[in-house]
């Protein structure tokens, strides 16, 4: 007799939804690099957050380089509905979702930390 475990559809739909959001994610930065251009600041998405009914996803976005964030994110509102529109052509989903940008700035949070951690140890190598 066979025993079905009940956390296998939780498993098989997490993992779908991890091919989704990565499918959108490469997608959604090969539009991005076409359509839009960035003058002096180098902008990546790094996560792509495809809610369970596939309706809305929420994109996060670094920008390292001279442009501010806020300039970024004005233009990605200002060209959301293009690259909703680039999305459903390059990729065939029930739902397109609808596409919500946020601001990641998890890499310069990053880099800080490693800043202080860097300063910390310099003081102590210098004691021995």
């Amino acid at each position: 007799m066979k025993t079905h475990y009940s956390t296998t559809p939780v498993v098989i739909m997490k993992h779908r939804m991890l091919r989704v959001n990565e499918l959108l994610k490469r997608e959604l930065s090969g539009i991005i690099a076409r359509e839009i251009s960035f003058e002096g600041a180098l902008v990546s998405i790094n996560h792509v957050d495809v809610t369970s009914d596939l309706k809305n996803a929420h994109v996060f976005v670094s920008v390292l380089g001279s442009e501010t964030g806020e300039s970024v994110m004005s233009k990605f509102a200002s060209h959301r509905a293009t690259l909703q529109a680039e999305l459903a052509r390059h990729v065939t989903m029930k739902y397109t979702p609808h596409l919500t940008f946020h601001l990641d700035d998890s890499i310069e949070r990053g880099a800080r930390v490693i800043e202080i951690l860097q300063e910390i140890e310099t003081p102590c190598s210098d004691h021995e």
